[in-house]
C-alpha cells in the first residue's frame, strides 16, 4: 500500500501531536471541557492518517508526551516537596516519568500505522479499538497506571448512559470513534460519507441518552443509613513523625466524639499512623464507644502479618462492623520499591515511609457495618475498573480512603474524585470517599457527588447513603467484552484484508 506523505511542516507536527495529547487532560477534572478529548483523537487520527510507521511512532510519543505531562505532572509534588528531591532531580525524573509512559502511545501510533490503518475499516473502527486496547494494557503493564482513560470526561454527559453496560473503556471507546468520524468527514467532504458519519455519532450519543435514565439497580430498602466522614488535615511532613503521634491521636479522638451515633464514620487512608497491633490503646477505647454509640468506623492503618514477615497498607471497620482488608494494588515507589536493592538508599525519594508494604491477596472477604457488606478500596485502587467491579458484585456499599496530600494542591486529587465517580456509576453502588486533606465525598449510584467538602480543611462531611441491590453489566462481566469485542474487530478486519483485499493492494 502506498503512504502519502504529509504536507505538514515538522514546526507543525511539533506543536500538534503533543497539543493532541493535551486536549485529553482538557476533557478531564477539574477542566472538564469534555469535547477536547473527542477533538483530541480527531487530530490524532489526522496526524496518523498517512505518515509511515517510523514517523507514527514519533508522532505518537509527542502526544503521549503532551498527555502525560500535563495530566500526570503532579507526580513533581510528591518527588519534590513529599520526597525531598531538589528541583532540578524532581524535574529530571518528572519528565522521565512521562516521557516513558509517552511510550506506550509510540507504540500504538506505530502499530496503528503499521498493521491497522491498511485494514477494511481500520481508520474508523481500527483506530479507536487499538486506542481501547493500549488503554487497557496501560491498566496492568509494569502494575499498571490506569490514569487519564478518555472515558473519564463522560461521568454525566449524554453517554454516560453507556457506562452501566461497557464501562470506562467502552466510553473511550466511543469518544475515539466519534473523533475518527470527525476526521473522515473532514477528509471526504462528501455528503454520502459526512452522513453515514452522522448516524454513527447520533446511534452512539443518542443511545446513551436514552439509557441514561435506566435504573440498573435498586434500593435494598427504603431506609437510609447516615454517614459521616472525617477530614483531618494533617500536613504530610508530621503524619509519620513520632513525636507527632499524641496530637493526631488525640485530634482524632476530640473530633470524631460529636460524630458518634452515625451508623458509618469514616477515616482516611493510615489515619492511625501505628501498626494495628501497636495501637491497642487508642483502637480500643475508640471501637468501644463506637460500639455503644452504635456506629460502625471505618479506618485506614498499617498492618502487620501475624507472622511478622509483611507489613501491609490496611483497612479495619470496628465498633459494630468487623473486617480487615489488605490493600492489593500498591503505588510505586509510594508504597514499595521496584529494584529495591539498586534504589533503596540512593535518593530520599526511594526512602519515603510506609514504602515496604506488600500486597494483599486477590480474594478477601468485604468488610462488614452493622452487617451490611461494604467493598473497600484504598487510594490508587479505586481506578482499576475491574478491582472494583469483583469487588462491588459482592457489596451493598462501596468505600474508598485516600491520602491525597501527596499530590499537594494539583489537579491530581481532582482527576482521582472523578475517577471514584466512575467506579460508582460503572456498578450502581454508593460510593463514600474519605481523605486526608480532600476531596472526600459522597457519591450516589449514578456517579453524581451528592456531597464534598473543600480542599485543605479539617471538617466532617455529613450525609446518607442508601444500600442498593442488583448488579449492572460492568460488576458481572467487568472489562472483558470490551476489550475482547476491540481485539476481536482488529482480527476480523485483518481476515478481511488477508482475504480480499491484499491481492488487490
Amino acid at each position: 500500500m502506498t503512504i502519502e506523505r504529509s504536507g505538514l511542516s515538522p514546526l507543525a507536527i511539533l506543536f500538534l501531536a503533543p497539543a493532541s495529547g493535551a486536549l485529553v487532560t482538557l476533557s478531564l477534572a477539574p477542566f472538564d471541557w469534555w469535547p477536547c478529548g473527542i477533538l483530541s483523537c480527531a487530530i490524532l487520527a489526522y496526524l496518523l492518517s498517512n505518515c509511515a510507521p517510523g514517523q507514527a511512532f514519533w508522532r505518537g510519543w509527542l502526544a503521549g508526551l503532551g498527555l502525560f505531562g500535563s495530566g500526570a505532572s503532579w507526580v513533581y509534588v510528591s518527588i519534590h516537596v513529599h520526597g525531598h528531591a531538589n528541583v532540578a532531580l524532581a524535574a529530571f525524573l518528572t519528565v522521565v516519568f512521562c516521557a516513558g509512559l509517552a511510550l506506550l502511545t509510540g507504540l500504538f501510533a506505530w502499530s496503528y500505522a503499521r498493521f491497522v490503518r491498511p485494514l477494511p475499516g481500520g481508520m474508523l473502527m481500527g483506530f479507536p479499538a487499538l486506542w481501547v486496547l493500549f488503554e487497557w494494557l496501560r491498566s496492568w503493564l509494569l502494575t499498571g497506571f490506569p490514569w487519564l482513560y478518555l472515558g473519564y470526561a463522560h461521568v454525566d454527559t449524554w453517554i454516560s448512559g453507556w457506562a452501566p453496560v461497557i464501562g470506562v473503556f467502552g466510553l473511550s471507546f466511543i469518544c475515539a470513534l466519534t473523533g475518527t468520524c470527525l476526521f473522515l468527514t473532514w477528509r471526504s467532504r462528501e455528503i454520502g460519507s459526512a452522513m453515514t458519519y452522522a448516524v454513527i455519532i447520533i446511534l452512539l450519543w443518542g443511545g446513551g441518552s436514552q439509557l441514561k435514565p435506566i435504573e440498573w439497580v435498586a434500593p435494598a430498602q427504603e431506609d437510609t443509613l447516615s454517614v459521616a466522614i472525617y477530614q483531618p488535615n494533617i500536613p504530610q511532613e508530621r503524619k509519620w513523625d513520632p513525636r507527632w503521634y499524641e496530637a493526631i491521636v488525640q485530634q482524632y479522638q476530640d473530633d470524631t466524639a460529636p460524630l458518634l451515633g452515625n451508623d458509618i464514620i469514616v477515616w482516611p487512608e493510615s489515619a492511625v499512623p501505628r501498626l494495628y497491633h501497636q495501637a491497642g490503646e487508642v483502637i480500643d477505647p475508640i471501637s468501644e464507644n463506637a460500639a455503644a454509640a452504635g456506629s460502625t468506623l471505618i479506618t485506614g492503618i498499617p498492618f502487620r502479618s501475624h507472622d511478622g514477615r509483611s507489613y501491609h497498607n490496611s483497612i479495619v471497620s470496628l465498633g459494630t462492623g468487623e473486617g480487615v482488608y489488605h490493600k492489593q494494588r500498591l503505588v510505586p515507589f509510594g508504597e514499595y520499591v521496584p529494584m529495591e536493592g539498586l534504589l533503596r538508599g540512593l535518593i530520599t525519594f526511594f526512602d519515603l515511609p510506609m514504602s515496604t508494604f506488600t500486597p494483599g491477596p486477590e480474594k478477601q472477604i468485604a468488610l462488614r457495618a452493622d452487617g451490611y457488606r461494604v467493598a473497600p478500596f484504598i487510594c490508587y485502587e479505586v481506578v482499576y475498573p475491574d478491582l472494583v467491579a469483583r469487588a462491588a458484585k459482592q457489596a451493598d456499599l462501596l468505600v474508598t480512603i485516600s491520602n491525597d496530600s501527596w499530590f499537594g494542591n494539583s489537579i491530581g486529587p481532582l482527576q482521582h474524585l472523578q475517577m471514584a465517580q466512575m467506579r460508582a456509576l460503572e456498578n450502581g453502588r454508593y460510593m463514600i470517599r474519605g481523605t486526608n486533606n480532600g476531596v472526600s465525598a459522597i457519591i450516589n449510584h449514578r456517579g453524581q457527588i451528592v456531597a464534598q467538602t473543600p480542599q485543605f480543611v479539617s471538617t466532617a462531611l455529613l450525609g446518607e447513603v442508601q444500600l442498593m441491590l442488583g448488579d449492572t453489566a460492568v460488576s458481572n462481566f467487568g472489562s472483558k467484552p470490551v476489550i475482547i469485542g476491540c481485539a476481536t474487530s482488529i482480527v476480523l478486519m485483518t481476515l478481511m484484508y488477508l482475504l480480499f483485499w491484499k491481492d488487490a493492494d
